[in-house]
């Protein structure tokens, strides 16, 4: 169980990439800023900090990040930071080493820890060194390859390389045979163009894993279900399932917190995230995505740090309704991944 003793009052900067479009898959801005915060998010994400007793900076970042992060040095003990970035593989990185250039402590892991997260088929050669179950995969780098790939492990799943929040991740993109998945890599290489990663599907259950702390805890587990989608859709945690089916507008709820697994396969899934975690180098936070193939072993789909962070929880925002679940309000939830980095920092003695 996590549990957050009160703090003293930290001079917070805080960090994000706020939607400045409604939710809208046929807008290309949208689109664009699919991973960024609602400014709704970005209002209660400020408050539960100020309600913590914390004075707080807001820094958007934008181009202007740098100037901003320079001017707030000498004024700011650490940096709560959930932004995303602005353009390129490595984007999550961007802010980072913004902060490490300036040497100001903030939350979450280094540089390469977010490059290595959001680049699927690295994060995936680093969990094969390390013996971390994970689907066999390839990538296909540009059209040229489209011709002469080959993948045998179907059904197959492809994904941009390096998205996240299901970012084109749509119900169609699981396929049964060559033919199909090659046009369907030909279309995501269009659209977002950068690789494509292509992954054997697993046939399993489907579950969530957040990891809060220093040193990492692992949550109560989340199984994701897919028993309200219609009859046509595949049963896995794609765009339509994540952003459309899961409405609550409806009511519906997908996820099932804590998950109704055994001891053994608790374990398991807990010891693989855990694994994960330290072979990305991540740091006080993470949301770890896992799939049992057909034996039942949890294999590691894909991390995602920063995790959203929706306050709401009609929203079903996979990180906090772990927390809920642990007994940690929103704000404790802010309060013990700030404790994480002042764990690692030695912020509360200086």
């Amino acid at each position: 169980m996590v549990t957050v003793n009160n703090m003293k009052s930290l001079n917070l900067g805080f960090t994000y990439n706020v939607r400045h479009v409604k939710p809208d898959i046929n807008n290309p801005q949208y689109v664009k800023e699919a991973e960024f915060d609602a400014p709704e998010t970005i209002t209660a994400i400020t408050e539960a900090l100020e309600s913590l007793g914390h004075k707080v900076f807001p820094v958007e970042a934008d181009e202007d990040a740098y100037a901003k992060f320079k001017e707030l040095k000498e004024k700011v003990d650490l940096v709560f930071n959930v932004a995303e970035g602005l353009n390129g593989a490595d984007r999550e990185s961007q802010v980072p080493a913004i902060l490490e250039m300036l040497q100001i402590p903030y939350v979450g892991p280094k540089p390469l820890g977010y490059s290595l997260g959001l680049n699927k088929a690295k994060a995936k050669e680093v969990m094969l060194y390390h013996g971390i179950p994970t689907p066999p995969f390839i990538v296909v780098n540009n059209k040229e390859e489209l011709a002469t790939f080959q993948f045998n492990n179907f059904p197959a799943l492809a994904k941009p390389l390096s998205e996240g929040s299901s970012k084109g991740i749509n119900a169609k993109n699981l396929v049964d045979n060559q033919e199909q998945l090659r046009a369907i890599v030909a279309e995501l290489l269009d659209k977002f163009n950068q690789p494509v990663l292509v992954e054997e599907y697993l046939p399993g259950r489907e579950f969530t894993v957040a990891i809060l702390g220093t040193p990492p805890q692992v949550l109560p587990i989340i199984e994701v279900t897919f028993d309200d989608l219609p009859p046509d859709l595949p049963k896995f945690d794609h765009y339509e399932a994540k952003w459309v089916y899961d409405d609550p507008l409806k009511g519906a709820d997908p996820l099932v917190c804590p998950a109704k697994i055994s001891d053994e396969l608790k374990t398991q899934i807990e010891k693989n995230c855990l694994k994960t975690f330290g072979a990305l180098e991540m740091l006080d936070w993470a949301r770890i995505d896992v799939r049992l193939d057909a034996k039942g072993i949890p294999n590691i789909i894909e991390l995602n740090c920063p995790p959203g962070i929706i306050p709401d929880p009609k929203e079903n925002s996979r990180f906090p309704r772990a927390a809920r679940t642990a007994g940690l309000s929103y704000p404790q939830m802010l309060e013990a991944i700030l404790l994480s980095a002042c764990l690692r920092y030695n912020i509360l003695n200086k």
